[in-house]
């Protein structure tokens, strides 16, 4: 089945879901100034983008720094069988698991990448552990625990416009 048509976006659209993917809180009166719109036609944009699935959802980003230690490792991970039914039940493992924060099928050597938040390093190892070395079906994994985050986000680049503005 083929993919769907990107959703067409015009440069007002581009600006404020940009907005929008950097800080969600700002009111709509402000968001309408940057855009060049009242704050009822931004309400009636944002609304649509959630009618139309281009917002799914909208969360706030804590300071993990506030919390007291937070330890974040990335695990490379291999599984030994694979089938729909394997890979579906490692990734409802991940997704039921509050510690997982990221988890990625990918290509290549591994099978999966996934982004731990652990308390300490021996509450990371203890969530290894649990989460890949207790699993029959994890052929390996590695773990590289994270110094310093350099960047995080989840901005989606948006579709260049032509300079006249028409898509």
């Amino acid at each position: 089945m083929p993919e769907p048509p990107p959703p067409r976006l015009d440069e007002i659209d581009a600006h404020l879901l940009d907005l929008l993917q950097h800080d969600s809180g700002r009111t709509l009166h402000e968001l309408g100034e940057q855009v060049g719109l009242s704050p009822s036609a931004v309400q009636r944009r944002i609304a649509r983008y959630r009618r139309d699935g281009l917002i799914t959802r909208q969360v706030a980003v804590l300071d993990p720094h506030l919390f007291g230690p937070t330890v974040l490792a990335t695990v490379l991970v291999t599984l030994a069988r694979e089938s729909f039914e394997h890979h579906r039940a490692f990734a409802g493992r991940m997704c039921a698991d509050p510690q997982v924060q990221q988890c990625y099928r990918v290509a290549g050597p591994w099978d999966y990448v996934v982004v731990l938040a652990a308390r300490s390093t021996r509450d990371c190892g203890r969530l290894g552990d649990r989460l890949f070395k207790a699993d029959d079906n994890v052929q390996r994994y590695e773990t590289l625990v994270v110094f310093d985050t350099v960047k995080t986000g989840l901005t989606l680049p948006l579709p260049a416009l032509p300079q006249d503005g028409r898509s």
